[in-house]
């Protein structure tokens, strides 16, 4: 028996091929087909497709990457299709810049290499880098690092100054019992200082000389039988009670009696709280002297110190939210009133004047006290989110979402802030999409992408004979 093993190949439709295998037996030639590595690749069905750049991506059906290329099919023994290879003239026609890392990092090389994985470094063709100043991801990696955009809006911003200050008594709102003439304190009433005391209500009796003779020329006038009846001659007598500053009160009940007291009762002459009481019963009160000191306290000043940066954004009649330490929680309401035309220079602030109605006398006089003003004009203005922006301090910059992964760096001019947001001035339009979150991250890779360009003009000679072999020994 003689046998004789020749392999053939036969092309077969459909791109499939299968090998035939002939015997010679007894001088009889037989023929048994088998089939080819190709057609048994052909045969059997990919367990997933991945990624022909290497990278981490792998997908369940077949589809292209970004570059266009076919994702590669992985079979159960682990083994990939091999790529598809490239028309030579189409390598031919673009040159390599250098490769880049498969996994994003900043690692470049002028020569093709493998990271510690095992994955082929990319080639980066001439022509692959934008020229127009924009940045283009991939979406993969704009997913992976959390890139989000928001459209440029118009909206109020509402900017808020804070100031802390304190509570202080309206100058307007203080009185002051004092005697004009020498006087003798006959009697005091049961008030203290603290005392909540009212318009009229008695605090004290005087007996004063120079009064009591004021208080008998002026009745001996309006009863004189010759010139009472002609109130002229009355008028300069009881001018002179008032400039003594005897109580409306007790002049008209001496014309009501046509009776001259000899004492007088002081009263108290507006609402509020005593805050100083210096009358002592027999005690001696020269011209001058300081008795009483009342103040009315529903209505209050807060004097806040403003920091001069904020001086240009306050005006008179802005609406203000003050919060007292002393109550968590309450909000008295004011405007400004007075904004002081003064900067302390040692604390570079500026005073500003507040009035508070304190109809619960809840705000005391020194009082710690925040407030809030509010600044908003209401007037809609061009506004981004303060994530927006990247400041570098001598320039503010945003990265506008230009579609299909590019992105543009712009600067910008800003305005106010206030309520996450800040005022476009300058640099954008309404409409435009910007990058509101991971932007540092498109902005690293903007100026990864500027080392790297910088860096494909040494490339060529790094890669030259020799020069490459000495560089990889």
């Amino acid at each position: 028996m003689t046998t004789l093993r020749l392999l053939t190949v036969l092309a077969l439709g459909g791109g499939l091929a299968l090998g035939a295998t002939w015997a010679l037996f007894d001088g009889h030639w037989s023929v048994h087909a088998e089939a080819t590595p190709a057609a048994a690749e052909a045969n059997r069905a990919p367990l997933y497709y991945r990624d022909p750049s290497g990278a981490l991506f792998w997908s369940a059906a077949p589809k292209k990457d970004d570059r266009g290329r076919d994702y590669l099919p992985v079979y159960e023994d682990g083994q990939a299709a091999a790529a598809a290879p490239k028309p030579p003239q189409a390598a031919s026609s673009r040159r390599i810049l250098y490769y880049r890392n498969p996994m994003g990092l900043p690692d470049t090389s002028p020569v093709p290499k493998k990271d510690p994985m095992g994955m082929n470094y990319i080639p980066v063709y001439e022509g692959d880098e934008v020229d127009d100043g924009t940045v283009k991801l991939s979406p993969g990696k704009i997913q992976r690092t959390g890139v989000k955009s928001e459209p440029v809006e118009r909206r109020a911003i509402r900017v808020s100054v804070k100031a802390p200050g304190t509570i202080q008594l309206d100058e307007r709102r203080i009185s002051v019992i004092a005697m004009r003439a020498e006087s003798f304190v006959q009697e005091v009433a049961d008030v203290t200082t603290g005392t909540r005391v009212r318009a009229g209500q008695p605090l004290m009796e005087i007996y004063s000389s120079a009064v009591a003779s004021a208080a008998a020329e002026y009745l001996a006038t309006i009863t004189s039988k010759t010139v009472g009846g002609v109130e002229m001659y009355g008028r300069g007598s009881r001018q002179r009670l008032m400039n003594l500053n005897v109580p409306e009160q007790i002049i008209a009940e001496m014309e009501r009696t046509r009776v001259a007291p000899v004492t007088v009762h002081w009263s108290a002459p507006r609402d509020g709280i005593v805050l100083e009481r210096s009358a002592i019963e027999g005690m001696r009160a020269n011209p001058g002297d300081v008795l009483f000191r009342i103040a009315d306290i529903s209505l209050v000043w807060a004097l806040v110190d403003v920091a001069e940066r904020d001086l240009g954004t306050i005006a008179v009649g802005q609406p203000v939210a003050v919060r007292a330490r002393s109550f968590p929680g309450r909000i008295f309401s004011g405007k400004i009133a007075v904004v002081y035309p003064q900067v302390n220079r040692d604390t570079r602030t500026v005073r500003v004047r507040i009035e508070l109605a304190n109809p619960d006398a809840a705000l005391l006089p020194d009082m710690y006290v925040d407030a809030d003003i509010d600044t908003a004009d209401g007037a809609p203005v061009l506004a981004i989110q303060d994530s927006a922006v990247l400041d570098t301090g001598a320039r503010q910059a945003v990265l506008v979402d230009k579609g299909e992964g590019r992105f543009e760096p712009r600067e910008v001019k800003l305005g106010r802030r206030g309520g996450g947001y800040i005022e476009v001035r300058d640099g954008l339009a309404d409409g435009e999409v910007v990058v509101t979150s991971a932007n540092f991250l498109i902005d690293a890779e903007s100026n990864l992408k500027a080392a790297l360009k910088g860096f494909a003009e040494a490339a060529p000679q790094a890669s030259e004979p020799g020069h490459a072999a000495g560089e990889h020994k």
